[in-house]
């Protein structure tokens, strides 16, 4: 076996929450469900599109099929190991490993557009959680069901921010002539 894989990480490695979550969607832990929980609890802070985390499979050593991984990507989601969110800037598919504690509903983060990472935010105030519930509320009189509400601030990174300023929002470049 090709030790750069490495696709079962240690029982003790997955928090009990991720396997309870499995066991209850009756997922296997298949050689591929190894390897994907592999990657995404090695770098919990990051989320990957599909074809990142398929690159990187395949740079481990696991050559599944792309839509083998679309369809895993999206049960991983639907038992609350993985959440997916949509990129605003390139409408693309991203998935993140969900909170493993019972994070509040409204929890806030920050995601950086550059390097993928998030970071969880402070807790909103009694006026910004009153103001969600409100938005909450309208979209439940309009007939909708709201499954969940994702409060992300977007921006660079310390890092990334001292790696390499980018032009600020709103901020024009200079004309050429």
């Amino acid at each position: 076996m090709d030790d750069t894989l490495n696709p079962a990480p240690a029982l003790a490695t997955v928090p009990v929450t991720v396997q309870q979550r499995l066991a209850r969607a009756g997922l296997r832990r298949t050689l591929a469900v190894r390897a994907v929980l592999q990657l995404f609890l090695a770098a919990p802070q990051r989320d990957f599109s599909h074809a990142q985390a398929h690159a990187a499979l395949q740079a481990r050593g696991l050559a599944l099929h792309r839509v083998s991984l679309y369809r895993l990507l999206d049960r991983l989601v639907a038992c609350g190991v993985l959440q997916r969110h949509i990129d605003a800037a390139s409408a693309t598919r991203r998935y993140a490993l969900a909170p493993t504690d019972e994070a509040p509903p409204l929890a806030p983060r920050f995601e950086c557009v550059r390097c993928q990472r998030r970071w969880p935010l402070p807790p909103l105030d009694d006026g910004a959680r009153r103001a969600m519930e409100a938005i909450l509320q309208a979209t439940a009189h309009a007939g909708h069901q709201a499954q969940r509400v994702i409060l992300s601030v977007q921006g660079l990174c310390a890092g990334c921010a001292l790696a390499a300023p980018a032009p600020r929002a709103g901020s024009s470049a200079p004309s050429g002539g």
